[in-house]
């Protein structure tokens, strides 16, 4: 297992290196996105004005401060509370969000399914994983908000984060066809089969 800081936005060969049960740890930018976001972006067409390219999105809607504009908050928001929602329902728009807007990385808790897999090996992507309930760790990781778009949806607008060591992350899905999560699917529907088999041996 590897240890990988990523600078983002970043490329193609840098996610198609990760390998699940490495480890992550994101610099620079991280972008927040949401069911709502998403439905607006791809089901009802929407554009956004900021530049997902080779970047990473988190499943987020953050609770968040209106503070008067400064340097320490450009468009007028502090962070109070960024934590991370469950991904799997936001699985159909994967495709989309990596073909269109570019992005690379999805971090979110617990994962994501085939479709998302299979977005991974064609376009070159990677899931990385949070341990839920983590949300006031993940806040101390967001130096600021520095842009919004798509504000009508607050709090699941497109949120861009200013970040300072955003990690470790467990790497959960890669370019490769791995999964942690289906490996665990697996691993509990064996465990569950040879019970179901101990018990009827037993009658």
């Amino acid at each position: 297992m590897a240890h990988h800081v990523l600078d983002m936005p970043t490329g193609e060969a840098e996610i198609r290196a990760l390998r699940i049960g490495d480890t992550v740890t994101l610099r620079r930018w991280l972008f927040g996105i949401r069911d709502a976001t998403l439905i607006h972006m791809f089901d009802r067409d929407r554009r956004t004005r900021l530049d997902l390219d080779g970047h990473a999105v988190i499943h987020t809607a953050p609770n968040v401060h209106r503070v008067p504009v400064s340097n320490e908050a450009p468009v007028g928001f502090a962070p109070f509370c960024i934590g991370t929602t469950t991904s799997m329902r936001m699985e159909r728009f994967t495709d989309a969000l990596m073909e269109r807007e570019g992005v690379r990385l999805i971090v979110g808790k617990g994962g994501m399914g085939p479709a998302t897999l299979d977005a991974f090996a064609r376009r070159g992507g990677a899931y990385l994983a949070i341990v839920g309930g983590a949300a006031a760790l993940e806040t101390t990781w967001i130096e600021t908000i520095v842009d919004v778009d798509l504000d009508d949806l607050h709090p699941e607008s497109l949120w861009q984060f200013a970040i300072r060591d955003f990690g470790p992350l467990l790497v959960g899905m890669d370019a490769h066809g791995g999964s942690l999560f289906a490996d665990v699917q697996r691993d509990v529907a064996a465990r569950r089969d040879a019970v179901i088999a101990s018990l009827e041996d037993a009658r």
